[in-house]
C-alpha cells in the first residue's frame, strides 16, 4: 500500500482536488481522519471516491464509542458500494481526549476494537447478528448485504452456522499499544503503527511477529497481513516549514501517546497531558505551542524531500507499507507531490 491521509479540515471541494492529485501522483489508498471537530470522513471519502478511477478509501480511523459499531459497518458498506468495492475499514479506539468532549470513556478498547471488526465482518457476509459484549446488538442485519458481495441470506446464515462467512472489505486496525498490535496481525487485514520513528517501528515490529505467531491459518498466514506505518509527514522545500506546519498533528499524537512512548524518546509525560488538557479544553494554539522540537522528531517524518526520503527509508526497513499522514506540508498540492517525490526515492 501506498497511502496517504486527508484531515477534513478543509472544504470538502479543495479534499476532493487532493485525492485526485495524491492518485495522479502514484497513491493508491487514501483515508480520512475521523474526529467530531472535523468534516464528516465519509462525505469526504464518497466524493473522493466519486472523483478517482482506482483510489482506495476509507476511515483512518473510525471509532466504535461515538458511532454505534454496526451503523459504523452499515456506512462502511455503504462506502464499499458507491465506490465500486474499493472501502478499506480503518478501525481504531480512538482518540481520548476528544472522546471525552463527548462523553464517552475509552472501556476495554482491545476488546470493543475486536468485538467491532468481528461483527462488521459478519454483517458483511450477509449473516445477522446478536451480540453480548462491549456493546449490544440483537438480531442486527444488513439489508443490502447482496450489493456489498454478501449474497442471499439463507437459513444457515441467520442461525449464525456460517461463522467463516467473510467479506473482501479489509480492515486495518490503528494501534499504538502492543497489544493492539499483537490483536492486529492475529486477527486483521493490516495494522496501521501510528507512528514515524524508526525506533518505533524497530519495538512495533516485535509485536507484529507475535501476533502474526497466533494468527489462525483461516485469516491466511504472514503474507496475507499488511504491516502498514502510519505516519505523520510533513515536507516542504524549507526544513523550518515544514517543522512548523507539523506541530498540530505532533500535539494530538503527543497527547495520545503511552507513557513507553514518551519515555522512548526521552518526552515528559507532565509536557505531552498538558497539551492533552489544552486540546480537551479547545485551546488549540497553546496545544500547539507546547509541541517541542523533541516531539516533531519523534512523532513526524518533516523536512525536505530528501530528509523525508531518508527517515521513510527507515522507517520501512520494519513496515510492509506507508501511509503518509496529515499534515503532509504547508501547502497541499505541493505536499502531496513532494511526499510523491520522497516515496519514489526509497523504492
Amino acid at each position: 500500500m501506498r497511502g496517504i491521509e486527508l484531515t477534513p479540515e478543509h472544504p470538502v471541494s479543495d479534499l476532493v482536488d487532493i485525492g485526485q492529485w495524491a492518485e495522479e501522483a502514484g497513491f493508491d489508498t487514501l483515508f480520512a481522519s475521523c474526529h467530531y471537530n472535523n468534516r464528516d470522513p465519509f462525505v469526504v471519502l464518497d466524493r473522493v471516491a466519486a472523483a478517482t478511477d482506482d483510489l482506495r478509501v476509507g476511515p483512518g480511523v473510525a471509532n466504535p464509542y461515538e458511532s454505534h459499531p454496526v451503523s459504523l459497518a452499515s456506512r462502511v458498506a455503504t462506502l464499499e458500494e458507491t465506490s465500486d468495492g474499493r472501502a478499506v475499514y480503518g478501525l481504531g479506539a480512538g482518540d481520548r481526549s476528544t472522546l471525552r468532549n463527548l462523553g464517552f470513556e475509552r472501556d476495554k478498547p482491545l476488546r470493543r476494537v475486536l468485538e467491532s471488526m468481528k461483527v462488521a465482518q459478519k454483517l458483511w457476509s450477509g449473516e445477522r447478528v446478536d451480540h453480548d459484549g462491549t456493546f449490544r446488538a440483537t438480531d442486527a442485519g444488513l439489508n443490502y448485504a447482496d450489493a456489498i458481495g454478501g449474497g442471499e441470506v439463507g437459513e444457515a446464515e441467520r442461525a449464525g452456522d456460517d461463522a467463516d462467512a467473510s467479506s473482501e472489505i479489509p480492515v486495518y486496525v490503528g494501534a499504538q499499544g502492543p497489544h493492539m498490535i499483537r490483536m492486529a496481525a492475529k486477527h486483521a487485514d493490516g495494522v496501521l503503527v501510528n507512528a514515524s520513528h524508526p525506533d518505533d517501528f524497530a519495538w512495533a515490529d516485535e509485536q507484529v511477529a507475535e501476533g502474526l505467531a497466533d494468527r489462525p491459518s483461516s485469516r491466511g498466514g504472514p503474507e496475507a497481513f499488511d504491516f502498514a506505518a502510519y505516519a505523520s509527514v510533513s515536507v516542504a522545500d524549507e526544513t523550518d516549514e515544514a517543522r512548523e506546519a507539523a506541530r498540530p498533528p505532533v500535539a494530538f499524537i503527543a497527547a495520545g501517546a503511552a507513557p513507553p512512548v514518551l519515555d522512548r524518546h526521552g518526552i515528559e509525560s507532565d509536557a505531552a497531558e498538558r497539551i492533552g488538557d489544552a486540546i480537551e479544553s479547545g485551546e488549540f494554539t497553546d496545544a500547539f505551542e507546547r509541541v517541542t522540537p523533541a516531539m516533531i522528531d519523534a512523532f513526524c517524518i518533516a523536512g525536505t524531500p530528501d530528509e523525508a526520503a531518508e527517515k521513510i527509508a527507515g522507517v520501512l526497513e520494519y513496515a510492509d507499507s506507508f501511509v503518509a499522514g496529515s499534515p503532509l506540508g504547508p501547502d497541499p498540492k505541493e505536499a502531496v507531490e513532494l511526499v510523491a517525490a520522497a516515496l519514489d526515492e526509497t523504492e
